[in-house]
């Protein structure tokens, strides 16, 4: 399945490219919980202020999503990126 995290940067983040290579490098690890095989992370290409910013999608088993809440790497991600976050939607698919 496809777990997607659809994101919007509040305010106070005025350079949204700059935050790029850190998500980047706390969604690497994704391939180490099992049961996910990796992750992408796409910038919205359009600067409107009705756009959300970022989009993270994990390839994973749905059964590997009670790892992946629990990793190392989820905290990290809502710990550093939590308070920077005006709004986000998870959404799950199978491709």
């Amino acid at each position: 399945m496809k777990h997607c995290i659809l994101a919007k940067y509040g305010p106070q983040v005025a350079d949204k490219e700059a935050l790029l290579p850190r998500i980047r490098e706390i969604f690497s690890a994704a391939g180490e919980i099992p049961g996910v095989r990796g992750a992408s992370v796409y910038p919205n290409c359009v600067a409107r202020d009705n756009r959300c910013d970022v989009l993270i999608v994990l390839d994973m088993d749905a059964e590997a999503l009670p790892a992946y809440d629990v990793s190392e790497m989820h905290h990290t991600w809502k710990r550093e990126f939590g308070p920077l976050l005006e709004k986000k939607a998870i959404f799950d698919f199978e491709p």
